[in-house]
């Protein structure tokens, strides 16, 4: 029956090797009272059971072509036996069982398990055979054979499309939003079909397809990652010699092999023992509060040593999912009429953009219209029957000239970057929504971090496109990006990074995987990230926060330069000690109690990982309000795209169209966004003063508010200008200050978002992370 733990389940070996030595080291603490004989007898055998292990773990070492600090140990034990120094023993003994303990604590990882990336892939393959659809296990599928790939389903094999598709790539290039496929276009295995059922000619075997490439790549960076020496045996290395050195000439010098037992006990390697890797535990015990599980001690020693830095884009520095960021309608048509038709069609929708749609009306608090015979067509988009009206929603339907808003929104689409959705009527398109990827409100901040502890280099690897990955690199001042990028293409540039320094990789899907396994430290977003990504990775961020990566790092650094500074300290006093024992002013027993002082300071010092340096949290208050102005500011999208819309109203001149968004714009100013700034201005700011150390930490921000009202007074006074219509005089200075307003509410809002909400707990609970 297994000795067990508790709710901990069973004991390691090393929990029960220091369990034993330390009740031996105690039976003949309490045996010596009464008689040495006995004592002895106990302390012999302490010293032996640790000495049997030690052997198995040194020969261990030696095969793999390593030695360190465990050898010295050994020397040590086996000395104290050979001149019947049984207490010394069975104190260095205890020690050395503690310290792998320790270490086994540090080091223990779960290891890099593929099973997802297998267990994703199809077993089967549906086969169309003389008119029939026969399903075969995926072995049989051969170049040539005709493949029907249903709804949902994954793309068994690599293939050429013999119809018309869509497809969610993201396991393969990590962009969320699907791609149609014509006739004719090859698609890979391991995407997903996200239409209709579509047939393609098979032209490779599972075993030679592109999905199978992944996996075999990411069990060869798995394979190929080399172990991590130990910073304990990096410091060994020079200690070991040293020891047996003094040793040698004390006993050579005086002819009393005490002298040299003596310098073995105070040389003893328990400050690099027990030192790091309490450091090391107490750094990953720290991460983990900090919401970083890191699997092993030697990722977080890496973590604390990284230089270089390659992330993935979508989802990673992205929120990862599209938004609508605005609306562009015809003439006559209002954006809350366009949005809960487009809603209305596309609540029967599954598609990832329909999913946008719907949280863009709920945001405007707008409620979808009822629709009737919705279908849906792959690659083109849904249309049913709205009040009476044909309504499309997707790509545009004909091939002929836009109109001129259509052609501006296009254009306007383009210029940002962003997707379309069309809206149209019959045939005729009526509003265009703009689709984007949105950067993580506590992405630059994060960067602006990892700076500041020592990363020199930061590369963005994405499979998005070279201009939307260009685009987010410079918001977010990286040094390199490489756009288009395969897993192969990853896993080659963090190989390629890693031959330059320390690599970590950070990502969260399935085509990520291989990277994060080839990195030195692999890190991966848990809470919407992929298993193969978590299982790939050496670290898992649990919540949906970037910052924790910066978190992460700065808890290695100090975590590692407590294990170093900790290991230094004890092998100087070690070496002090070992001289005064080659003199002769410490006997054996003596040695191995000034050890165990040097061992209790090292240790003390090492705690201190346990503590620090992760930011502090704001309190509850500030982050109860940090949280409910940061859910303000996605309700005040509609007012500020309103805000756009009139400016872009009045591009034809004073009209009653122009006209009516204006004053839809002056309403939504007034009534929504000027209460919100005001309330920020009265509750959030002062809470924020203790957060950001200075009342005068916000002095920045009052200022945008006071020309944010400015800008609504002199748009209040234009409309009390001209109660019956705007007049023809008026367009060019009304749509400066729209413009105007425009420019001064974005940058406004991104810089509270940077610098205030991303403060915030990402539960919400307020808590210190102390």
């Amino acid at each position: 029956m297994p000795v067990t733990g508790g709710k901990h389940g069973p004991l390691s070996r090393e929990a029960l090797l220091l369990i034993a030595v330390t009740l031996l080291v105690a039976a003949g603490g309490v045996a010596w009272l009464f008689d040495p004989m006995p004592a002895n007898i106990l302390w012999a055998v302490a010293d032996g059971v640790a000495l049997v292990p030690a052997l198995v773990w040194v020969a261990a070492d030696l095969r793999a072509g390593r030695w360190g600090a465990d050898l010295l140990a050994v020397l040590a034990l086996a000395s104290t036996l050979a001149v019947g120094e049984y207490l010394a023993g069975a104190i260095i003994g205890a020690m050395v069982a503690t310290g792998r303990v320790l270490e086994v604590a540090a080091q223990r990882r779960a290891g890099r398990d593929l099973s997802a990336l297998l267990e994703r892939a199809p077993s089967q393959a549906h086969l169309r055979r003389v008119g029939r659809m026969e399903t075969v296990p995926i072995a049989e599928v051969r170049a040539g054979d005709r493949v029907v790939v249903l709804p949902g389903e994954i793309v068994p094999v690599d293939g050429t499309l013999l119809g018309d598709g869509v497809f969610d790539e993201s396991a393969l290039t990590g962009e969320a939003a699907p791609v149609t496929r014509a006739a004719a276009e090859r698609v890979r295995s391991g995407v997903v079909n996200a239409g209709g059922a579509v047939d393609l000619s098979a032209t490779a075997t599972a075993d030679a397809s592109t999905y199978a490439g992944v996996v075999q790549l990411a069990r060869q960076a798995a394979a190929n990652t080399a172990p991590v020496a130990r910073l304990a045996d990096r410091i060994a290395v020079w200690f070991l010699p040293t020891a047996l050195i003094i040793a040698g000439i004390a006993w050579a010098v005086t002819g009393n092999p005490d002298r040299a037992v003596a310098v073995l006990v105070t040389a003893t390697p328990c400050p690099l023992l027990l030192a790091v890797p309490i450091a090391v535990t107490g750094g990953m015990s720290r991460a983990s509060r900090a919401g970083v599980v890191v699997k092993g001690g030697a990722a977080l020693e890496l973590l604390g040593r990284a230089d270089t830095l390659a992330m993935d884009k979508t989802g990673t520095v992205t929120e990862g999912r599209p938004e609508v960021v605005d609306v562009v309608c015809a003439p006559g048509v209002r954006p809350e009429e366009a949005l809960a038709q487009a809603a209305a069609v596309e609540q029967y929708s599954p598609h990832v953009l329909a999913g946008a749609v719907l949280r863009a009306a709920e945001r405007n608090g707008v409620h979808p219209a009822h629709a009737t015979s919705v279908t849906e067509e792959p690659g083109r988009g849904a249309t049913g029957v709205v009040d009476g009206t044909k309504v499309t929603v997707g790509r545009l339907s004909g091939d002929g000239a836009l109109p001129d808003w259509a052609a501006g929104a296009a254009r306007r689409g383009r210029l940002d970057l962003a997707s379309m959705i069309w809206t149209e009527r019959d045939g005729t398109p009526v509003a265009a929504l703009l689709v984007r990827d949105r950067i993580r409100h506590d992405a630059a901040r994060t960067m602006r971090r990892l700076r500041a502890v020592g990363l020199r280099h930061v590369v963005l690897l994405t499979g998005d496109r070279v201009d939307n990955a260009t685009e987010v690199a410079g918001m977010l001042g990286v040094d390199d990006v490489q756009a288009d990028a395969s897993p192969a293409d990853k896993i080659e540039r963090v190989r390629s990074a890693r031959s330059d320094g320390i690599t970590v990789m950070v990502g969260d899907g399935i085509n990520d995987a291989p990277a994060l396994a080839a990195a030195d430290v692999g890190i991966a977003l848990g809470s919407r990230g992929s298993t193969a990504a978590a299982q790939a990775a050496d670290a898992v961020i649990l919540d949906d926060r970037i910052d924790r990566l910066a978190d992460a790092v700065e808890i290695a650094r100090r975590a590692r330069g407590l294990a170093v500074q900790s290991a230094g300290i004890g092998t100087v006093l070690s070496l002090l000690a070992m001289v005064a024992a080659a003199f002769g002013w410490l006997i054996p027993v003596v040695g191995a109690l000034v050890q165990e002082g040097i061992d209790v300071a090292v240790i003390l010092n090492a705690l201190r990982a346990l503590r620090g340096p992760a930011r502090q949290r704001p309190p509850a208050e500030a982050d109860e309000l940090l949280h409910r102005f940061a859910g303000e500011h996605e309700q005040l999208l509609a007012a500020r795209n309103a805000v756009r819309q009139a400016a872009d109203a009045l591009a034809g001149g004073s009209s009653p169209d122009a006209d009516a968004a204006i004053r839809r714009a002056q309403r939504l100013l007034v009534d929504e966004l000027l209460p919100h700034e005001r309330a920020e201005e009265t509750e959030l700011y002062p809470a924020l003063g203790g957060v950001l150390g200075s009342p005068e930490g916000t002095v920045t921000m009052s200022r945008g508010h006071v020309e944010i009202e400015r800008l609504v007074r002199r748009l209040g006074r234009h409309l009390a200008e001209a109660p019956d219509g705007i007049q023809p005089d008026q367009v060019d200075d009304l749509r400066a200050t729209l413009y105007g307003l425009d420019a001064v509410l974005t940058l406004h809002f991104a810089q509270e978002e940077e610098a205030y909400f991303s403060l915030a707990s990402s539960s919400g609970d307020g808590k210190a992370e102390d």
